[in-house]
């Protein structure tokens, strides 16, 4: 078995689907335009620059999908992935999926952005296997915590290390694409780490490491 992983965010997808649904939201009036959005940009800033304190900015970005039923919610998403999501799909990063897919890999997704987000982005790649911070629901509703550990840094290895632990799988070449400094821990326990249009931290990381450096951009 082969394992083929992919990072989500600016590594398939031309953009941060986490960063985007916080504009989206601002945008359409669901949250407060301007706080949120400055909040969101702070965020995200941090996590560029891999000092992202990841407890406090998922109570900041699960609290929204607690405020509105599951209903609201899943049309806002299906809107989101359509108008903001699908056009961050380029080309080459279909192809190496289906380069991937057509060697009989396994192909997988780990993202530090929740699965109610990447679900469905996942699934225009038809990617079945997704590892993401999964967002708690009682009652049917979110409630605005998480469930299990956060996709995110050493947590994306805990979390593949788990997967495969539960389905008594060792893979005998696995492969990991990202463009963060955030995946170094994940990237350094592959048998294939490959930069894609890495952050400087990464880039140098790579560079020094003799790890593949590659875009995915048009």
């Amino acid at each position: 078995m082969h394992l083929a992983i992919f990072d989500l965010d600016n590594t398939l997808i031309e953009g941060d689907s986490d960063h985007a649904w916080g504009q989206y939201l601002a945008e359409i009036g669901a949250v407060d335009r301007t706080e949120h959005a400055q909040l969101n940009q702070i965020f995200y800033e941090e996590y560029q620059r891999g000092t992202l304190d990841m407890q406090a900015f998922l109570k900041f970005s699960l609290a929204p999908l607690a405020r509105y039923p599951l209903e609201q919610l899943f049309a806002w998403r299906a809107q989101f992935v359509a108008d903001i999501i699908a056009p961050m799909i380029r080309a080459p990063a279909l192809k190496l999926v289906e380069h991937h897919r057509q060697k009989g890999d396994e192909l997988m997704i780990i993202t530090a952005t929740n699965a109610f987000i990447t679900e469905p982005i996942a699934a225009l790649f038809n990617i079945e296997h997704l590892l993401a911070t999964q967002p708690a629901v009682v009652g049917g509703r979110y409630t605005g915590e998480y469930v299990g550990i956060p996709t995110f840094q050493k947590g994306k290895q805990i979390a593949l290390d788990q997967w495969l632990t539960s389905r008594q799988l060792k893979p005998s070449t696995t492969w990991f694409y990202s463009d963060s400094c955030n995946d170094i821990p994940l990237l350094a326990t592959v048998d294939r780490p490959v930069a894609v249009d890495p952050d400087t931290v990464l880039r140098n990381h790579a560079e020094a490491k003799g790890w593949p450096i590659i875009s995915l951009r048009s």
